[in-house]
């Protein structure tokens, strides 16, 4: 035994002497393309580990390997080329020009690096010329279009507002479907910490605002299972990696480089056609109502009860503020309320609005050597938005390095901070009359502003400060009153960063120890004056503060062996530890004491009880631990295979519930390299793929546990006295509670042919979640409404295309179209009850839901009541009537979207412009009902207003309609403001996403100057769309989503316009 023991001994101290005593050499040399020209930025790989370099502005590299070692040469566009080291210290290479992306070496989970072409799954890489020295400052909206699968949607069109983004479509019903964020090797978080329920505000920022576009390498998309099973449970609804420069830890011979960006970009808000024929009022007379259905501005109105002087185009009628109810609001202003007011159409709202503009200032600072490098970068953004009273300021600070230590040690890291600024004002939800809820919005009460009404000729604010404005019974808040006393800002400030330790114990081995932070603290405020209408009128002040950490910790072994000539194996093991933890805290105050003041010592009451009755305060963390491994292999370079297992433990479940073991697997084949006499001129590569894949979702926090809520300060009674109240949650905890699991299948092929002028990239997949979380309603006699429960399930079928063509090509010229194509069917095929409300329904109006066997988040809402035959039913009153109770009025699933791009290279100037393209998804829109049928923009196909309509249907007795209706009725109480059914759209649309003229100047034209580079960028966004199917004068915008950021869809509750954006940039370097 003993013996035996002592040999086994001498083997491990034998492999310990191998490890520790390799052969270590310095080689360099330099590397070209196939005409000779010196290839910058070749990364030079030490095939199987993570150890490498690049190539400098000359070409020229220098690394230090073992004697025996594989150094890799790859270049977006060319060859991969493989040279064994022998004993010559020089090794120059040529790479030939091959099949563009589909060599590169890309980044994948846990900051693995590999050659795309042995990638089993679909994997897309966003180019940081495509990101920087963009007109947004959102790193998501950046993002749109750019690869196939990708879902963005902005919540509304302000500056700072939050982003809501799906990879492959919504996965649960209960939690999260964001993706998860992986910046320089950790997560990020991308929380959007919504303050309030969606219909009070909807302003808060993604946190993915935090980061800085302009300091980014790249991004690649990971959005199969198969590609994201190391990051366990948070992986599951895909993974955006993002590798900055300041992390990206390149070596480089250059000893140092300055870069220099500035962007300068306009702002113009896309505001309704209105028209400007008819006034104020209902049926054709004239009235100061909120709604446009008054007579002709050429009409003669002298029999109206407020004619006052004047003729047909040139009439006056009383001033509106001498008809207020409430004439103490008049203070001050009696000789404008007794002057006469022109009867004529203001251009009030596009006075509303104002041309915005962005600034974006960037620096930086890049060096090193074989054995060391840094890296620098500081960026100011400032956006003052098109909105007023909204700003978004934004400071980012960067810093990382990489250092190549003499005892086989690497040391890695990066430090980011950024100070974000966001001030606006509210947005709340808006049904067409005032707001909802308990909040204001700057929006809700200025689109429809009839066009007689001229918001900045009358006074907005009384003498003692509350709102003013022109109906009768003041029941309107002024919009110009909302911009100077509501307000809503956030500030937060932002650290993310890792540090990394490896060990070379040789060429094939390394360990290391990643660890990774990323933690903000937000100051959110939320007030109104007291004076106002909507919200409290006596005023209120909301502070809340929020602190948000991550930490991450890694343990990983790298290892490599060739195997033999043909075949090599790659394998990783791994510990992973993650920590969240969020805390919140805040006081909800009303009743204003002096007016203009909002802090909470000017407040009669204040409570940790916010005006929906939640509790503020609240904390919550959660831990997972995980294990997983790697194993890869590949056969001589053509035929490759990945096993991925991980097994997770939750700390939000049960013990007996708390772990999850999921494997991934894949396998490439470039059947080009296979098959021999397969690759020529006609078809130069095939890639074929298949991949699975299994992940998980576990609940938040407290789902499984009964709940206490303790609140010392409730609200104060009129005697003064503070009460305290604790209550037990009314959602029983389920300690059966299991994870939700996801399987996803997908198959894929990648070609190139003739010459690689055409390049085409499928990918077809299958999901299926099972044991979906959702709520489960109670008995209310058992002392519990509801408990979370694992019941259901849900299939999502999809295809993703990316391709590009060369249609023409010469030395100085190139026209390039790419583009993406994404289409799925997502459908609910099990649930434990009826339907489960996705959103809340507010005021009437529709709301997303899940329905065994339709599809993910179907539109639900009152519909047009109809006989048999499917006639619809009209009511006494000549108008439409609706069911009673709510039915499917449509799915917010588009059919397709599809990106298409060309870009023009003569040179050094480029130009380039792309389409977008969304075909169907349904979108219940306020806005356009509002505008309609309020009666301030035309419908495609105006009608006479002065006449009477019978609309298409039968009676409640079955006999054809004959009950004649004005237009006012068909359009206010029939398509603004009747059912739910008539105000969805079809959301088909064409946009014009983006247009950019480049010029970067040629070498010999900076020889004698400075800069080492020098280029200048014109560009232009969202310059153009046509929502095909909403009336034209309305000027939609289908990418928005009043719900906020979540689990909604196609819900429009006039939550303000876009915007198009023009401007100019220019990078140097120095």
């Amino acid at each position: 035994m003993r013996t035996k023991f002592r040999g086994i001994l001498t083997l491990l101290l034998a492999f310990v002497v191998q490890l520790t005593f390799a052969q270590e050499k310095t080689i360099s040399g330099n590397v070209t393309d196939n005409s000779g020209l010196p290839l910058p930025g070749v990364n030079i790989v030490v095939k199987g580990t993570s150890k490498g370099t690049q190539s400098d502005f000359d070409g020229n590299y220098t690394i230090q390997v073992n004697r025996g070692a594989v150094l890799s040469f790859s270049y977006l566009g060319f060859t991969t080329k493989e040279v064994v080291v022998g004993d010559n210290d020089a090794i120059s290479v040529q790479l030939t020009e091959d099949a563009a992306t589909l060599e590169e070496v890309v980044v994948t989970a846990q900051g693995i690096k590999r050659e795309r072409k042995s990638l089993g799954y679909a994997i897309s890489t966003v180019a940081s010329d495509d990101i920087q020295e963009q007109s947004s400052a959102d790193l998501g909206r950046i993002l749109s279009g750019e690869a196939a699968g990708l879902n963005i949607t902005a919540t509304n069109g302000t500056a700072g507002s939050g982003t809501n983004i799906i990879i492959r479509g919504l996965s649960t019903v209960s939690g999260s479907n964001q993706p998860l964020f992986i910046v320089d090797g950790v997560p990020f978080s991308n929380n959007t910490n919504q303050q309030n329920a969606f219909f009070d505000n909807v302003t808060e920022s993604s946190r993915f605002l935090d980061i800085d576009p302009n300091n980014i390498e790249s991004v690649n998309v990971l959005k199969g299972l198969s590609a994201s099973v190391l990051y366990g449970q948070e992986g599951r609804n895909g993974v955006i990696l993002i590798t900055t420069k300041t992390g990206s830890g390149k070596t480089s011979n250059k000893k140092f480089e300055v870069t220099f960006s500035q962007s300068l970009f306009a702002e113009e808000a896309v505001l309704p056609d209105y028209q400007d024929e008819y006034g104020g009022g209902f049926h054709q007379n004239f009235g100061f109502f909120f709604s446009n259905w008054g007579p002709s501005f050429n009409r003669d109105i002298s029999g109206n009860s407020l004619y006052r002087s004047g003729g047909p185009g040139n009439t006056f009628v009383a001033n509106p503020l001498s008809q207020l109810a409430d004439q103490t609001l008049v203070t001050g202003f009696e000789d404008l309320a007794a002057s006469e007011y022109a009867y004529r159409p203001y251009d009030s709202v596009d006075q509303f609005f104002k041309t915005g503009f962005i600034s974006n200032t960037s620096i930086g600072m890049t060096g090193g050597n074989e054995n060391a490098s840094f890296s620098a970068n500081y960026s100011y953004f400032d956006q003052d938005s098109f909105t007023p009273g909204n700003q978004l300021t934004r400071n980012n600070i960067g810093f990382g390095g990489k250092a190549k230590l003499s005892n086989k040690l690497t040391f890695q890291g990066t430090a980011n901070y950024t100070i974000s600024r966001l001030k606006t004002p509210p947005i709340s939800a808006s049904a067409g009359s005032g707001t909802i809820g308990g909040g204001s919005s700057v929006f809700g009460d200025v689109l429809y502003t009839p066009r007689s009404v001229d918001l900045f000729g009358l006074p907005f604010q009384a003498q003692d400060g509350r709102s003013v404005y022109y109906r009768s019974g003041n029941d309107i808040q002024n919009p110009l009153w909302t911009i100077a006393n509501a307000k809503v800002t956030q500030e937060t400030d932002n650290i993310f960063g890792s540090a990394s330790l490896t060990y070379n114990f040789n060429d094939n081995y390394s360990l290391t120890y990643r660890a990774g932070l990323n933690t903000y603290t937000e100051f959110n405020t939320n007030g109104q004056n007291k004076g106002g209408v909507d919200g409290d009128v006596t005023g209120f002040y909301r502070t809340i503060q929020v602190r948000n950490s991550i930490f991450d910790n890694s343990l990983i072994l790298n290892g490599y062996e060739q195997l033999s000539e043909s075949l090599g194996l790659t394998f990783i093991g791994g510990l992973n530890t993650r920590r969240n933890t969020y805390q919140q805290e805040g006081t909800y105050s009303t009743q204003q004491l002096a007016f203009g003041v909002l802090r909470h010592y000017n407040f009669v009451n204040q409570s940790t009880v916010d005006v929906n009755g939640q509790n503020i305060d609240f904390e919550t963390e959660d831990n997972t631990i995980g294990v997983y491994a790697d194993l890869s292999l590949d056969y001589k370079n053509y035929l490759f295979f990945n096993g991925t297992v991980r097994n997770d433990w939750f700390s939000t479940l049960e013990q007996e519930n708390n772990s999850i073991f999921y494997p991934g697997a894949s396998v490439s084949l470039i059947a080009t390299d296979a098959i021999p006499g397969l690759q020529g001129d006609m078809f130069n590569y095939l890639k074929a793929r298949v991949a699975y894949g299994e992940s998980a979702g576990a609940p938040g926090a407290f789902s499984t546990r009964n709940s206490l809520a303790l609140n010392s300060r409730a609200f104060v009674d009129a005697q003064g006295n503070v009460i305290s109240s604790n209550s037990v949650s009314n959602r029983l905890g389920n300690q059966d509670l299991k994870p939700e699991r996801f399987q996803e299948f997908e198959v894929g092929i990648e070609t190139r042919f003739i010459n690689n002028r055409v390049g085409l990239n499928v990918s077809l997949f299958k999901r299926n979640t099972e044991d979906l979380i959702t709520d489960q309603a109670l008995d209310p006699g058992n002392g519990f409404t509801v408990k979370r429960v694992n019941a259901g399930k849900s299939e999502n079928e999809g295809i993703e295309v990316d391709f590009d063509i060369t249609p023409w090509k010469t030395e100085n010229f190139k026209w390039l179209i790419n583009g993406n194509f994404y289409a799925d069917e997502n459908v609910i095929t099990e649930l434990p009850t009826d339907q489960i409300a996705l959103t809340a329904s507010i005021g009437g109006r529709p709301a997303n839901y899940a329905i065994a066997g339709e599809a993910f988040g179907i539109l639900q809402g009152t519909a047009v009541q109809r006989d048999a035959d499917g006639n619809p039913i009209v009511g006494s009153d000549g108008l439409y009537l609706a069911t009673t109770d709510i039915e499917i009025i449509g799915d917010p699933n588009p059919d397709w979207t599809g990106t298409i791009k060309n870009t023009f290279s003569y040179k050094g100037l480029k130009f380039s412009f792309d389409f977008q393209y969304r075909h169907g998804g349904d979108i219940f829109s306020q806005t356009a009902a509002t505008l309609v049928g309020r009666g301030v923009v035309d419908s495609d196909n105006p009608i006479d207003r002065r006449g009477t309509y019978i609309l298409p249907g039968v009676l409640q007795d079955g006999t054809p309609n004959n009950i004649p209706i004005t237009s006012t009725n068909v359009f206010f109480n029939n398509f603004g403001f009747g059912p739910n059914e008539p105000q969805v759209f079809d959301g088909t649309t064409l946009r014009l996403n983006e247009v950019s003229l480049s010029y970067d100047f040629k070498k010999e034209f900076l020889s004698n100057t400075p800069f080492g580079s020098l280029s200048i960028t014109l560009l232009g966004s969202n310059l153009w769309y046509k929502a095909f199917n909403f009336p034209d004068d309305v000027n939609f915008d289908t990418n928005t989503l009043s719900t906020g950021v979540g689990n909604g869809q196609g819900i429009d509750f006039i939550t303000g316009p876009s915007s198009r954006r023009y401007g100019l940039s220019f990078r140097a370097t120095f």
